[in-house]
């Protein structure tokens, strides 16, 4: 073997020895030192040893356990919904109880679900949660999976392995009790459903989660410690064994009274934020808004009302940076230059 091989071989005996890995992940990784090939074997050895050595085996964030604070970032953040968020903070107070308790390793929060269509807030939810509890959010996209490869990662017998998106999560957020959304469940692809409802299940269940094997790391991991959440737009396409695992809580429709409160006080003062704008450049008219609420027709969500806004923004920010100065209105007369139907 050539000496700068031989000089890299160390330098990870060393980093191996000097990580705060488990013994058991430590022995592994020295034992594969022992025969490290060359080429690209001793170069995917290298990459695969670097991963295991930044994955966060024993760092957790400090929850902050503060009911009130939880309930004052659910309200600032979503109007209405008062039926779900008394649910969510049932749920925070019994994770709380249980914390203080010291019981947090052997309690295990059920899996809260948001069902509802597209716009209702179920994401957002989600990142308020991580937000009450102070931790970390990653979010993982399921509309459209199409492989649970990329859930459970490659054996490194093949040339182009890599780790499954869960632990890609956990090495990314570094820490291993973070949030981990789960991200419209319901729309994987058909052909591999049962495969990908499969890995579900096991992520979601801590009789199994607490050594979830990823294929590329080639030992169980501890995910015991992570928040999940699920959202979805409905229950038909998940599988039972996986629903049995959830805490469906179901998103109401917004009612265009509720659109309006949150179509000025939420989503118009963040449109114009996003567009670098002065918050006292733009007004609307009152007549203005059933129009902005509904350009289309009946829309259950604010999704919609939210790209409206952002639109009429991005426009005010052209007409500035073109020299007009503002402030600007919008009007019965002009609502049509700025809402693209």
């Amino acid at each position: 073997m050539e000496q700068s091989a031989q000089a890299t071989i160390q330098e990870l005996k060393i980093k191996v020895q000097q990580a705060n890995l488990p013994p058991e992940i430590s022995e592994k990784l020295l034992n594969l030192l022992l025969s490290p090939g060359s080429g690209a074997e001793l170069s995917g050895l290298i990459t695969y040893i670097n991963f295991v050595i930044s994955l966060p085996f024993s760092k957790l964030s400090q929850d902050i356990l503060d009911i009130n604070r939880a309930k004052q970032i659910l309200d600032k953040n979503h109007h209405g919904l008062q039926s779900v968020k008394s649910r969510i903070l049932e749920y925070l107070s019994v994770l709380i109880l249980h914390k203080q308790k010291g019981e947090a390793n052997s309690f295990h929060a059920p899996i809260l679900a948001f069902i509802g269509l597209v716009g209702t807030g179920k994401t957002s939810l989600a990142y308020s949660i991580a937000e009450s509890l102070g931790r970390s959010l990653i979010r993982i996209p399921f509309g459209g999976l199409g492989d649970p490869v990329s859930l459970r990662g490659q054996s490194r017998l093949r040339p182009d392995a890599e780790p499954g998106q869960i632990i890609k999560a956990v090495r990314s957020i570094k820490v291993s009790n973070p949030v981990i959304l789960l991200d419209e469940i319901d729309r994987v692809a058909m052909e591999h459903r049962v495969d990908i409802m499969g890995v579900l299940v096991e992520l979601l269940d801590p009789a199994q989660n607490q050594a979830f094997l990823d294929h590329y790391l080639d030992f169980p991991y501890d995910l015991s410690q992570v928040l999940f959440i699920a959202t979805a737009n409905n229950t038909g396409n998940i599988a039972t064994a996986v629903l049995d695992r959830l805490e469906p809580i179901q998103m109401p429709s917004y009612s265009d009274e509720e659109k309006l409160i949150i179509g000025k006080d939420y989503l118009l003062p963040k449109a114009i934020d996003e567009a670098g704008l002065d918050k006292n450049i733009l007004s609307i008219d009152e007549a203005c808004w059933p129009q902005i609420l509904r350009p289309l027709g009946f829309d259950s969500g604010i999704r919609s009302l939210h790209r409206s806004l952002q639109a009429m923004c991005r426009k005010i920010a052209m007409k500035k940076v073109s020299g007009e100065v503002g402030p600007f209105k919008i009007t019965g007369e002009n609502l049509g230059e700025y809402l693209s139907v």
